[in-house]
């Protein structure tokens, strides 16, 4: 049965939302294409009339865990009472963000893999962590330019990082110590050390 173009778009925009949460969730080799799929309420075979491969899905689920994050980040910023860098801090070191990883940051839940992937993959992967970092350099208001772009760039290592460790221990007493150790000490934040 053919599908109208509308319909189709619809399909393959189902697809890549329902592949950038899934990759998020359990890594660009934790799901199949079969499964990913059936998530999106698709048959199997529909596949590779949207994409050439796997590979082409997950660059694009790259790109679209980034813009839907992005988004967020932006509304924290534009919204925060306090100074950007803070809310930002504060909302990204979470518990909350920690362990709902499928819904949250694409560098922190694939950076671990991203380095082995395929180059487009790779690429898009490399898209995401600048545009984050201009949008930490954005929150970093008041300071010479290029100060402030190596203050974003050692914000987004320190957050990305302190996300993926407080994930990977099992003791939760030091996830939340790694979580609040690393929000005090961003540059750009009211609880940074001076």
């Amino acid at each position: 049965m053919r599908v109208s173009r509308e319909q189709a778009a619809e399909n393959r925009d189902r697809i890549v939302e329902v592949a950038a949460r899934l990759f998020r969730e359990r890594g660009f080799d934790g799901i199949g294409v079969a499964e990913l799929m059936n998530n999106a309420g698709l048959t199997h075979g529909g596949f590779y009339g949207h994409f050439d491969s796997k590979e082409q899905l997950m660059a694009e689920a790259c790109e679209r865990a980034i813009d839907s994050t992005g988004q967020r980040w932006r509304k924290v910023i534009g919204s925060a009472q306090k100074p950007s860098m803070d809310a930002l801090a504060s909302r990204y070191l979470s518990s909350r963000h920690r362990d709902h990883p499928g819904d949250g940051c694409v560098l922190a839940a694939l950076a671990g893999e991203a380095s082995r992937q395929s180059p487009p993959v790779r690429s898009a992967f490399t898209r995401s962590v600048g545009r984050f970092i201009d949008l930490l350099d954005s929150a970093l208001a008041g300071r010479r330019a290029a100060l402030r772009r190596r203050k974003a760039v050692a914000a987004t290592a320190a957050m990305v990082g302190g996300l993926i460790l407080a994930r990977a221990v099992n003791d939760p007493t030091l996830s939340e110590e790694i979580l609040h150790a690393v929000a005090a000490e961003l540059p750009g934040t009211t609880s940074s050390n001076p």
